[in-house]
């Protein structure tokens, strides 16, 4: 029997990780990132940067009979300058896939980001360990969620019994791409983001390629997609066009053909769906941009209000509203050639009875039980049933 001091170290390597797209060699040990690395030379935006390399969804996943797990990292915290730190981050524990324990990350950086310009500045700080004690004594699978919302290099992993790389379980691959509320923010933790609850509930392997304030329809997030292997596929995008006032209806259109042509030349059958943004007062019918209210900075609170003119829709400017009906308009109009392809209203997943009843925190992201919520009308609406991932 083998005790929680016989120790043994197991390089992490890519058969022992999911959800990523690319592993990054760093001095200190291994970066997953969810794009890989010619999609993100092609990016200029720091956001997409930092929340590409923050791990949502990306877990260690082995098979061992070890009672004591031990997981060294270097993780890199983000704080908002004036306002309270944030929460650390969490890591989940999944025994033979149920939640089996809790941890939250230790030391590492901190990236201080002045909110009036975007700008960061690094705080160094040494690796942490976060550790797992008391599991069942036999041969099982272990799944380690990284925390959703913090860069995490991975620089050793030890047990008190040898691992393995978990064995495939058949599960059906689920690629997802969506904003921060798919990245997970205000989520409670790395397997309560809202896809995670989906894909747990469904039994699928998510690969989440949703990142906070960058779905833009990026030519490369779309052949990132096309050439990832999956069996289930769905694209969420509106609400951050509108919040960065990016595109017009005129360049919309188009630029969501091509996002779906691109994942087509990889993946012509798998079930395709496209999901349009869930019920958000500000922009239902006020175009972005989207900033920060500064009365309730003021008052340390951080609130979204809009800034664009309604008046302005008639031009051309992107409301939520005019996205859904433009998105539901080029699913019916491919549907005749690409039968595979679906839609879902994002006010099924939370419309507006759910906002009276459970209000954006912010004006923009849901909290923990909204992403529950969704979470759970996504499985119902998507894998259960009838829906276009229901398995035959």
């Amino acid at each position: 029997m083998h005790t929680e001091h016989d120790w043994i170290t197991t390089p992490v390597t890519a058969d022992l990780l999911r959800g990523a797209l690319d592993l990054e060699r760093t001095e200190h040990g291994l970066l997953p990132h969810r794009l890989p690395a010619r999609a993100r030379a092609q990016n200029t935006s720091p956001q997409l940067a930092m929340a590409e390399a923050q791990p949502s969804g990306v877990r260690l996943a082995f098979r061992t009979a070890a009672t004591a797990v031990e997981l060294d990292t270097l993780r890199t915290k983000r704080d908002y300058s004036g306002f309270p730190p944030r929460p650390d981050g969490l890591y989940d524990l999944l025994v033979d896939g149920a939640p089996a324990g809790q941890a939250a990350g230790t030391d590492g950086n901190v990236l201080t980001v002045d909110l009036a310009t975007w700008e960061g500045e690094v705080t160094p700080g040494p690796v942490g360990t976060v550790r797992f004690t008391g599991l069942p004594a036999r041969d099982k699978d272990v799944e380690i969620w990284l925390p959703h919302n913090e860069t995490t290099e991975l620089v050793a992993l030890r047990t008190n019994a040898p691992v393995a790389p978990a064995p495939d379980r058949g599960r059906r691959v689920w690629l997802h791409h969506g904003s921060s509320i798919s990245h997970g923010s205000d989520a409670a933790s790395p397997t309560a983001i809202w896809p995670a609850i989906a894909a747990l509930r469904g039994g699928a392997a998510l690969v989440n390629l949703g990142f906070g304030g960058s779905a833009m329809l990026d030519p490369f997030t779309a052949r990132a997609m096309r050439d990832t292997p999956a069996d289930l596929i769905s694209v969420k995008t509106g609400i951050n066009l509108v919040n960065q006032d990016a595109m017009h209806l005129r360049t919309f259109g188009p630029a969501v053909h091509g996002f779906l042509d691109t994942v087509r030349d990889g993946h012509p059958d798998t079930p395709l769906l496209l999901v349009s943004p869930i019920h958000c007062a500000i922009h239902e019918d006020t175009p972005g941009p989207t900033a920060p209210d500064r009365d309730e900075m003021s008052k340390g609170r951080m609130v979204f209000a809009a800034m664009g003119d309604p008046a302005q829709t008639a031009a051309g400017k992107l409301t939520l509203t005019v996205i859904r009906e433009e998105l539901a308009r080029i699913v019916e109009q491919r549907a005749a050639d690409d039968p595979n392809l679906h839609y879902l209203d994002g006010l099924d997943l939370y419309g507006p009875k759910d906002a009276a009843a459970h209000p954006l925190p912010d004006n923009i992201h849901p909290d923990a039980a909204t992403h529950r919520h969704i979470g759970d009308r996504f499985h119902e609406l998507a894998f259960a049933g009838g829906g276009p991932f229901a398995t035959a």
